[in-house]
This record gives C-alpha cells, sequence and structure tokens, in this order.
C-alpha cells in the first residue's frame, strides 16, 4: 500500500507532495482508497461532503468504531502526513481478520476530504462541513489562488456542491472516532515510545495581515518618500518571533502574497499569513495581540495601512478523556508502571480531523514516533518498525473498542 501510494503527487524538483483537493493527484488518490476498501470486500461511499467511507458491518446498526485520517498534502508536504493514518487503518484491519476476531460493532475507515487547506485557505473542510461547522455559504465562497471557486473545483472533479453541508445523521453512527497521525514534534523521540496516545489540541488560528502602502519605482524613488508596505511586514515577521518567545508558544508568517510583484517595484500591497498556536487560550491571546500592536505601530511608522483579518480559528480540544483512558488501558494493559500510564499521553499544537470531530463524537489520536520531528516537509519520516507498532497498536484499539 505504502509503495502504491508514494509516486501519487510527488513533485520531480522538491520531491515533496502536491496532494491538493479535488486536483489529479487528489482523484489518484481517491481511486486508490476505493481499491483499497472494494479489494476487502468493504462497502464503499462518498458522503454529502467528499469523504470516502469504507464500512464493515451495517453502518445503520449505530455506535461504530471509525478510524482514518486523510490523503492531501500542504504544498511540498511529506509522505506521512495524513497518508499513514489511512494506511495503517487498512492494515490494522488485515492484522484483525488476521487474528480471527469477530467484530461486535460496525468498523469504518475514513479519508477525509481537503484536510490540509492548502488550496482553499481553510483546513479540515470536508471534516468541518460533516460537523456543521463550516456553513454551505461560507464554503462556497472560498477560492484558490487562481480564483477557482469550491463549488467549481468539486463539480470539476464530478462531485456535486449543492450537496454538502451538515451530516448529523452520519455522525450519529459513530460512537468512536480514532485517529493515528505521525508525530509532528519529537516528544516520543525524546521519551523513546514508538506509540502515544493525544491529550489535547492546542488553540490554534491564522490571521491574514494586510499591509497596504504605495506602489512607485524602485530606482528613483527616495527613501524618505517611501510607503513601502514590505518593511512594516518583515518586522512584523521578527515581532512574531519574538513574542512567541517571551510566551513559550510559536507563531509563523508562512505565506506571503505581493503586489505589484516586480522586483523593480515598491509594493503596493504585502499580504502575509499568520499561524500561531499556543497551550492555553490566554498565552495564545497575548500573543496575537502582541503582534498586532507591534504591526501597527510599524505601519504607521512607515505610512502604510493596516488591516488584520481572522480567517480561521480552533479553540483547545481536549479529547474525550473516557475514550482516551481507554485506550491508554488497552495499550498499556498493566495500567501504570511506577505511578506512570506504560503509554505516553502528549499534546499537541497541530489541528487534526479528531479536533474537528471532538465536538460532536468521542474522538481520540494515536501518534507515531517521528524521529527528526520535522512535518510539512520532504524530510518528514517515521521508521517501518515504528510504523508496524503504530499499526499493531491502532488495531489493538480497534479490537478493543469494537469486537466485545
Amino acid at each position: 500500500m505504502w509503495r502504491e501510494l508514494l509516486p501519487v503527487g510527488r513533485h520531480a524538483d522538491s520531491q515533496g507532495y502536491r496532494r491538493y483537493a479535488w486536483t489529479g493527484a487528489d482523484a489518484e488518490c481517491r481511486v486508490w482508497f476505493r481499491e483499497q476498501a472494494e479489494g476487502r470486500g468493504l462497502a464503499y461511499e462518498v458522503d454529502r461532503n467528499g469523504n470516502q467511507w469504507a464500512w464493515l458491518g451495517d453502518p445503520d446498526a449505530g455506535d461504530a468504531v471509525v478510524t482514518g485520517s486523510h490523503l492531501d498534502s500542504v504544498p511540498d508536504g511529506g509522505a506521512f502526513d495524513g497518508p499513514l493514518g489511512v494506511v495503517s487503518s487498512f492494515a490494522a484491519l488485515d492484522e484483525l481478520r488476521g487474528r480471527g476476531v469477530r467484530f461486535g460493532k460496525p468498523l469504518a475507515i475514513v479519508n477525509f476530504g481537503d484536510e490540509e487547506g492548502a488550496r482553499f485557505g481553510l483546513a479540515c473542510v470536508g471534516s468541518r462541513l460533516t460537523a456543521g461547522q463550516l456553513t454551505v455559504d461560507d464554503a462556497h465562497r472560498l477560492t484558490d489562488g487562481d480564483g477557482i471557486s469550491l463549488p467549481r473545483a468539486m463539480e470539476a472533479a464530478g462531485y456535486d456542491p449543492d450537496a454538502i453541508g451538515a451530516d448529523p445523521g452520519r455522525l450519529a453512527r459513530i460512537g468512536a472516532f480514532v485517529e493515528l497521525h505521525v508525530e509532528q514534534g519529537r516528544a516520543l523521540d525524546l521519551s523513546g515510545d514508538r506509540v502515544g496516545i493525544a491529550s489535547a489540541i492546542w488553540p490554534h488560528g491564522r490571521w491574514r495581515f494586510d499591509f497596504r502602502g504605495e506602489a512607485n519605482h524602485a530606482g528613483t524613488t527616495r527613501l524618505a518618500d517611501r510607503r513601502d508596505p514590505m518593511l512594516s511586514y518583515a518586522e512584523t515577521v521578527l515581532a512574531a518571533r519574538r513574542e512567541a518567545e517571551l510566551a513559550g508558544a510559536v507563531a509563523t508568517f508562512g505565506k506571503i502574497a505581493v503586489e505589484p510583484n516586480g522586483v523593480n517595484a515598491i509594493p503596493s500591497l504585502v499580504r502575509g499569513w499568520l499561524d500561531s498556536r499556543a497551550a492555553d487560550q490566554g498565552t495564545l491571546d497575548t500573543v496575537v495581540g502582541g503582534v498586532e500592536r507591534a504591526a501597527r505601530a510599524y505601519a504607521a511608522a512607515h505610512g502604510t495601512d493596516l488591516d488584520v483579518v481572522r480567517e480561521s480559528f480552533t479553540p483547545v480540544v481536549e479529547f474525550d478523556h473516557a475514550l482516551r483512558d481507554e485506550l491508554a488501558r488497552i495499550l498499556g494493559k498493566d495500567g501504570e508502571r511506577d505511578g506512570h500510564l506504560t503509554v505516553p499521553v502528549l499534546g499537541t499544537g497541530a489541528g487534526h480531523d479528531a479536533g474537528i470531530l471532538s465536538g460532536s463524537i468521542p474522538t481520540a489520536m494515536l501518534f507515531v514516533r517521528n524521529p527528526t520531528g520535522v512535518s510539512h516537509s520532504p524530510a518528514e519520516f517515521a521508521a517501518e518498525d515504528d510504523c508496524v507498532a503504530g499499526v499493531l497498536a491502532l488495531a489493538d484499539v480497534l479490537e478493543g473498542l469494537a469486537c466485545r
């Protein structure tokens, strides 16, 4: 399975992945998912929001145990973020069948669409729509960098954009959702553990900073006469780093758009996107507030205007404590050793579909060790024996939840 997916959407120069929603690479991933489902005799379906499902047992029986993740990527992303969870889900089912277990509940594997938000700028579109956290009107207003709207992209890919929307009936079928994911950090590497359990997702959001100045000739305009928004933006990037360091949080300007974007032209507009995350809401507010105050001061100093727009926000997600403890019991077996759980429990600053669904159904996450902590990069990696450990852990969890 892993070898089959590796070439899909891989860019020849960067060796990273460009599996964007409703593109050719995305379509290839969807074909792969369907083939995996049907090859195992699972009932395959696509829901109203384009998410793919593979069912073992009757979905209408309720209290289903669901696992899976996503197959799309960030620009030039790695091979593991998302796909490891989907591949491991099919492998865990194979393992359980090999054990000869009897399922007492329906089991499903899911591939959520457009989790990374690489094309339309909003993460977890498929799960947000399903959970009613993204309205149809707001979804229809999403556009990519080429001005193509989400409805137009879905229609071009063969899906009905008029059908999208909240799907409470589907969620009512699910008793628990467990997502396996490569760790995006080094906590497991530092502790020496192959697999961990998620405790919570840090609150996080994306803010757009629009610095507006005056376009002019780069070679003839005196420095004193310039209203250069690039200067305001550059100083704001440094301010974000300072604010994050002071608060023990993270803040990143990782995307920028410039107009008119000419080598010999002073920009009229510099638009930068801030991603910030922190362990608690108060800290996040402090960081973002500090960045905005600094940005406004720099804008005023350089004669530029500034608009700040919060484009998305996800509050802290505490995964279901009872489900989390059940995973710890299943995987720890002995419960506690020397007063500590035998399976580490750790928080994360990365958002996931499991976090979106946590407001509607009990959710939990498993992490697989990432020896470098690198993610959203072609260098993202997990060793084969650690991936196998993740599959076995997921199989144990699914057996504990669905086979009794």
